[in-house]
């Protein structure tokens, strides 16, 4: 469950949290309750109240673009398995936004969580080719959440958001 932070902060220290505040952009699809869990684990982990220089920014991909992109210094794609392919939506969120930042965001760090009822393969296979591409860099290891639904799939998500958004702040990414 997500917690908030606790306590007041100064003026001065909220100005030099801002000032090295970074941003990181979930671009989930999220068409079921159970891939909505996801998206928020995502969006829970990367707002853990530890973490105060990270701007979590969380859209579906049909309503991110090029511009969400150049906006930040990381991104965690999420995507449900369709027919051994990731979802149209993260396709045409790739197809507005590939030429557009090809340049200027290579090395962009990133991570990718599959929800596949399958094995996920061809789904990795495809975001992974579109990633080299971009010449973005894995954080981590892509997560496939594979076969019939389990609860623990949140929490692994969950991780992976929290796990982001700190070697973020930490810049290591």
């Amino acid at each position: 469950m997500c917690r908030k932070r606790e306590g007041a902060e100064t003026a001065s220290e909220k100005a030099v949290r801002l000032s090295n505040m970074k941003r990181l952009l979930i671009v989930a699809h999220a068409p079921s309750p159970n891939t909505r869990r996801l998206r928020d684990a995502a969006e829970c982990g990367a707002r853990h109240p530890d973490i105060d220089a990270v701007e979590v920014v969380v859209k579906p991909p049909l309503d991110a673009g090029p511009r969400d992109i150049r906006r930040c210094d990381a991104i965690l794609l999420g995507t449900t398995e369709n027919l051994g392919y990731m979802s149209g939506a993260l396709k045409d969120f790739f197809d507005r936004s590939y030429y557009a930042v090809l340049e200027e965001k290579q090395g962009l760090p990133c991570a990718l969580y599959i929800r596949a009822g399958h094995d996920g393969t061809g789904t990795r296979r495809a975001v992974e080719s579109i990633v080299s591409g971009l010449c973005w860099r894995w954080a981590q290891e892509p997560l496939v959440l594979r076969g019939e639904w389990q609860d623990s799939f949140v929490d692994h998500v969950e991780e992976l958001g929290l796990y982001l958004a700190a070697g973020l702040e930490a810049g290591v990414l």
